[in-house]
């Protein structure tokens, strides 16, 4: 017994290995080393044609055909910006005005409309309520391409062809509006304080007014924009329901330049591009203008 306790006694301890855990900052380090190259390229994708659409806008048109693409080769950015604003007795002006127009007043109208409709089936209950939703949602699935031809032959049955209307009518009803400010007034808009408004004897119209568009500001900030662009972008619609010059889009009028160039022989290439490069700057200058609004709306959800 002796012998073999001693021997028990000597004999090595086995060893014990831990394994060690990954540490959790190394990870997240390359999660955002990951993330920053993603957003890198991303970032170099969609930028790229910009780059590309401004080094163009800066040539004359020997240059924009012999010279790299990608870099500059003189300046001739203020004498292109007044051929486009020029040519053809100043046209590219009319079409701008008529892209403020369609987009501006359209969008404006469409997102009060949609706010409307997305409040009402937020905070109404209505026989047939999940219905009219269904429905909203289900014409998501209808191309606008496909709402042109009817729009077209209903147009020209009440004679609205080739006049402002024919834009600005469709640019009312948008179901991707209606969608988003109904989603947006359920998260923002409580039951407590319409029921509190009504009881001090304010009535419906004055509710909304006074206080559901006060509030739903970064909502409708965001639809207008969506729609904002989306009219100014829109090249289809124009194309079937204007006909006559002096109503065209910019879209539509640049595209006419285009052709312009296999009709006559005139190379007007330089002119399309500059006027592509003003027809981004509204864009850019509504990004930023309503910037404001969305850091409002994310703070006013952090504090909630």
């Amino acid at each position: 017994m002796t012998l073999t306790e001693n021997r028990a006694e000597k004999s090595p301890a086995p060893v014990v290995r831990r394994r060690t855990r990954p540490d959790p900052s190394a990870r997240s380090r390359g999660g955002q080393r990951f993330l920053l190259v993603g957003l890198t390229l991303a970032s170099a994708y969609s930028l790229f044609p910009v780059w590309w659409l401004i080094v163009a806008a800066t040539k004359d048109r020997v240059a924009l055909y012999q010279t790299n693409g990608m870099w500059f080769s003189g300046w001739h950015l203020w004498d292109n910006l007044h051929q486009v604003f020029t040519y053809d007795d100043g046209i590219f002006l009319r079409w701008t005005a008529n892209s403020f127009l369609y987009a501006g007043v359209g969008s404006l109208g469409g997102t009060l409309v949609a706010l409307a409709t997305g409040y009402g089936l937020a905070r109404f209950d209505f026989p047939g309520r999940n219905v009219v939703f269904a429905c909203v949602v289900g014409s998501f699935l209808i191309p606008i391409a496909l709402l042109t031809l009817p729009l077209y032959l209903m147009f020209s049955e009440i004679g609205l062809v080739d006049t402002p209307w024919a834009m600005l009518i469709p640019c009312l009803i948008n179901p991707f509006s209606v969608y988003l400010a109904k989603v947006y007034t359920e998260s923002t808009i409580p039951f407590e304080l319409l029921e509190a408004a009504r009881i001090d004897g304010a009535g419906e119209l004055r509710i909304f007014f006074s206080i559901v568009l006060r509030m739903m500001t970064t909502g409708g900030a965001t639809v207008f924009l969506l729609a904002f662009v989306n009219t100014w972008n829109a090249f289809f619609l124009p194309l079937t329901v204007l006909r006559g010059e002096e109503n065209w889009t910019l879209n539509l009028g640049l595209y006419n330049w285009t052709g312009k160039k296999m009709e006559s022989g005139v190379d007007v290439t330089s002119l399309v591009l500059t006027g592509a490069l003003l027809s981004i700057v509204p864009m850019a200058i509504m990004m930023v203008a309503m910037r404001r609004y969305w850091r409002t709306g994310v703070t006013l959800g952090a504090l909630k």
